[in-house]
Formats: C-alpha cells, structure tokens, sequence
C-alpha cells in the first residue's frame, strides 16, 4: 500500500488559529475532516491516519512550534518509511500573491522558519512543496506581524475556496503525481 505524508505547517494553540501563517494546519485539517477522520496527540505532532482508494495518508500537523517543524517531520519519515517524493509540505508564502497556489518539487525555504528547518532536519530541499500564497500587502518591517495577524473579512471568501482547492489538489497528488498537479494548481486564479 502506498504511504504519503501530508504535513500542514503552523503554530500550536489558540493564539494562532485562523492566521495567515498557520494555513497549512488549516488544510490538512480540512483534508482530515473530508475524509472523516481524527486528530490524535502523538509524538512531536497531532496526526491522523487517512486509508483512502488504496493508498495510507499520514496527516501531521506539528506540534514542535512552526522554527521546529523539521524534528516532527523527520520523526514521522522515518517512522513511517516514506519516501520523499511522497511528502507534501502545505505551507503560507508570502512571495505568492492570495489569488495563487504553487507547487513545486523542489525548492528553496524562501526565508520561511518551517521550511529552514525542515531542510536542516532532512538535509535537502527537495521534496513537493504546496506554498499557499498569503500576498504581502504590510508595511516594510511588518512580516511577522501580518502572517501572524488573522485573514480580514475581505480575504475570507478567497481562503475558504482555496483551502478546498488545495484537499482536492493533494488528493490528485496522492492519485496521479506532483507533475500532473502541477499542471493543474500552478495555473489556477482565485479572484477575490
């Protein structure tokens, strides 16, 4: 049976939810809650196992605080024997703009924590990378506090429709490959 890893990035507790930067929890958790199934608290992550049309989905949303993603992630790699081409990392970018996803096989952390340790952690950066685009519409010297400030009422309607977007794009992912997803999410326009 074939095993993938879906890892949503963010930040533990309340504090959090709902911000920009904690929109991988966001669609992992959506992805989850498609498929019918259940968070559990378990080693450096809360995780749920997803069987679905013959292949196994490990979903971990990482407990470790978003600078410690990558000990979680290692963790549950080696755990499960997964094979890198088979984890997906969802995580916010602000270099993409809120009416794009991107997808790629590969690539740099593009000064995101969560990713700089994951690539410490694993020691590549090549592994699929789902980067859910969050704009960048702040102030010089206010990055952190706008992926760390919740969506506004206007952005709202565009996330919700993106983040089903992104269940369905890891599923064609898990069926069909990162290279036919690929063509089908980095070509998408959500208009707001």
């Amino acid at each position: 049976m074939n095993k993938f890893l879906i890892v949503g990035l963010g930040n533990i507790g309340s504090d959090y939810e709902g911000t920009r930067h904690n929109i991988g929890f966001d669609v992992v958790e959506a992805l989850v809650h498609k498929r019918e199934g259940l968070f559990s608290s378990d080693r450096l992550a809360f995780k749920s196992e997803i069987r679905w049309k013959g292949k196994i989905l490990i979903c971990i949303k990482p407990t470790t605080f978003m600078n410690g993603s990558g000990k979680a992630v290692k963790y549950w790699l080696d755990k499960e024997h997964i094979d890198l081409d088979n984890m997906l990392v969802v995580v916010d970018d602000v270099a993409i703009p809120l009416s794009k996803l991107r997808l790629r096989p590969a690539g740099s952390p593009g000064g995101h924590n969560g990713l700089k340790s994951i690539e410490e952690f694993i020691q590549t950066d090549k592994y699929p990378k789902l980067r859910f685009g969050v704009g960048s519409d702040y102030p010089k010297g206010m990055q952190v506090e706008y992926v760390l400030g919740k969506w506004n009422n206007t952005e709202l309607p565009i996330v919700k429709e993106k983040i089903l977007t992104c269940v369905e794009m890891i599923e064609h992912f898990v069926q069909s490959g990162i290279t036919l997803t690929m063509n089908k999410v980095n070509n998408l326009n959500f208009i707001l």
